[in-house]
């Protein structure tokens, strides 16, 4: 007789899935917490135009978005088709800059205050009245540093 035996009809254990529940919860708190949700909901069709030469903001906390356009289709019934100003979340118009910027200045700290930077956001269809406009307003307020928003060329 062999003092060693081959164990038959025995199978390797189950793998437990008891803290599987507690993995799952960790990983949707950790998704929750890292989740950026959009400042904004975009209320205007804008469609930026292509450059060559860009630079990206360094600081994206300092800068305040300004965007033209025009309504998307729920909203033109009742603002129309005409190009459109939109500052936060809501449908503004030129005189609202002022506030807008104050607001956003409020947040930030005051050492980086002369940092901040307004991005205009502007539709390539848009004509340059509106834009000239809103570059006098910001022009008034005191904002000084503007960037206008493109995407990259493809060459």
């Amino acid at each position: 007789m062999s003092k060693f035996q081959k164990k038959r009809g025995k199978s390797n254990p189950e793998v437990s899935t008891a803290s599987l529940p507690d993995i799952i919860f960790m990983l949707l708190f950790f998704f929750m917490m890292v989740t950026v949700m959009r400042d904004a909901e975009m209320k205007l069709m804008i469609n930026t135009p292509s450059a060559s030469e860009l630079v990206k903001l360094s600081e994206k906390n300092l800068v305040n978005y300004l965007y033209i356009g025009k309504p998307v289709k729920k909203f033109q019934e009742t603002y129309g088709t005409s190009p459109r100003l939109q500052l936060g979340d809501k449908f503004s118009t030129i005189a609202d800059i002022p506030l807008f910027l104050e607001k956003h200045k409020i947040k930030v700290p005051e050492a980086k205050r002369g940092r901040i930077t307004s991005s205009l956001k502007v539709d390539g269809e848009v004509t340059m009245g509106i834009v000239q406009d809103v570059k006098t307003q910001l022009r008034k307020s005191g904002q000084l540093i503007v960037n206008y928003s493109a995407k990259p060329r493809n060459e």
